[in-house]
């Protein structure tokens, strides 16, 4: 089908140019680049635990705005991490998430505080789903659903009506395809150009068998169905089977969609089987931890489809063989299947608060998903009063807003902010939104002092400051 994968092309990209004389000098001086910057960042995370009393002190707790702001979450918190988050990510991905604070930590917070008594409880702590922490959560699953939804729509119609288009194209290639620049063609295969032949030949030398790919997700399937009901009781091995069989459309979605789009969806299919297990296993019989437990299969299956899609794209880019490019996944697997629990276990016994909304690692799309499977099983009965509301007036404002950015021509579409990242700050606070344009504001005027060094050596620097 030749779709783009584009993050996979672009990799491709940078690795073919590291294989240039010019290249190689280049990629020496930004790994030096990244080397200084980490070591900056490293020295100043060392100086900001020096001078951090305990709880809420130091300089990543600095009231750079003012107390009152401070009480908002309004503050700069000197996260060189953050900083080079934002030196990474477009501008617009951090002007929609810092318009995300204002509206929410600026004006609706303050604004639904003043109804308290009256809306909610007044004696409710501020992290009780029956209070505001209802409010900041419930809107943003709203915002993250509508502009998923929408996301959704739009690439599965694009998905569908490519299909379509190419497979039509397939079988009237006969008719449609003249072969007048190469009389020797066969009309029933466009021509190819040297490095595309030569790329073809190399990747297919290397083909994976079907009856292993096939084989293979029988194997996993009927594992994870008798393995997964001992971990989570409440997931029955008849969900899991239900799941294992509906996915690989999903992921064929989900991988076509990322080729023509550069956006995997999976967290959306995940969201799928949070709502259809919840609802399906009810509240009585654990509906919210199968249904998370479901989006966790879920997600895996349609992800890896589209994430090895495109990284099997960069590798016929860079004439590398898909099996030993399987390989390097499968240990890559394997080690994360040891490494990722114990990063886990290291962070859970360091820090007592993990996940919990105030702390150091909120984990805030933890609560998002929680959040989600609640409403899947027990409905809305159980939310504060005009939340619905407003989850709904949120919702449609996420698709509108999305069609205004699609419909409008692209050199004003850029402008319009994303709803997507208008709402992680709804419940995390506005914070780490100021760091970020201030990575922003600093690569914007290096681009004007400097454009050549910053498109050079911009990425090296925000890759250092966010490692140390």
């Amino acid at each position: 089908f030749k779709l783009t994968y584009p993050s996979g092309t672009a990799t491709a990209h940078l690795i073919n140019s590291f294989h240039t004389p010019q290249g190689a000098k280049l990629a020496k001086k930004q790994v030096r680049m990244l080397g200084r910057f980490f070591s900056f960042s490293f020295l100043w995370s060392f100086f900001q635990w020096f001078f951090t009393g305990g709880d809420n002190c130091g300089f990543s707790n600095f009231p750079t705005f003012g107390l009152k702001a401070y009480q908002y979450k309004f503050y700069f918190d000197f996260s060189a991490t953050y900083v080079g988050v934002g030196m990474i990510c477009p501008y617009i991905i951090n002007i929609s998430v810092l318009l995300g604070g204002i509206l929410s930590w600026g004006i609706m917070w303050p604004l639904i505080e003043t109804k308290k008594g009256d809306w909610f409880p007044a004696d409710v702590e501020s992290s009780s789903m029956h209070g505001l922490q209802a409010y900041k959560v419930f809107i943003a699953v709203a915002i993250i659903l509508g502009d998923g939804l929408y996301n959704f729509c739009k690439v599965l119609s694009r998905t569908l009506s490519g299909l379509f288009i190419q497979l039509r194209g397939t079988t009237t290639s006969t008719t449609s395809f003249t072969t007048e620049e190469d009389p020797t063609a066969s009309p029933f295969t466009p021509k190819q150009s040297y490095d595309d032949q030569r790329r073809t030949r190399f990747f297919l030398k290397d083909q994976i068998p079907t009856w292993f790919a096939v084989g293979g997700y029988i194997i996993i399937a009927a594992t994870s169905t008798a393995i997964l009901p001992h971990m989570f009781h409440q997931l029955r091995w008849y969900y899991i089977l239900v799941i294992y069989t509906c996915a690989p459309v999903l992921a064929f979605c989900n991988a076509y969609g990322a080729g023509l789009t550069d956006w995997s969806l999976a967290s959306t299919y995940g969201k799928l089987a949070i709502f259809t297990i919840g609802a399906w296993a009810g509240s009585e019989h654990g509906g919210m931890l199968a249904g998370l437990a479901a989006c966790g299969v879920m997600m895996n299956i349609v992800s890896t489809a589209s994430d090895l899609t495109q990284d099997f794209k960069t590798g016929y880019l860079t004439l590398s063989s898909p099996r030993s490019m399987f390989i390097s996944q499968v240990i890559g697997t394997a080690m994360g299947c040891v490494v990722s629990p114990c990063v886990f276990w290291l962070f859970y016994n360091a820090f007592d608060d993990l996940g919990l909304p105030n702390s150091e690692y909120p984990a805030p799309f933890a609560t998002v998903y929680r959040s989600m499977a609640k409403l899947g099983v027990e409905g809305v009965a159980s939310l504060p009063r005009e939340c619905l509301v407003l989850c709904y007036a949120f919702f449609g404002v996420a698709i509108l807003v999305n069609i205004v950015k699609d419909s409008l021509p692209s050199r004003w579409g850029r402008f319009v902010p994303l709803p997507m990242a208008m709402a992680i700050p709804f419940f995390l606070g506005p914070y780490f939104a100021i760091d970020m344009c201030v990575g922003s504001l600093v690569l914007f005027v290096w681009e004007r002092v400097d454009a050549a060094k910053a498109g050079a050596f911009g990425t090296a620097v925000a890759s250092g400051l966010i490692c140390g």
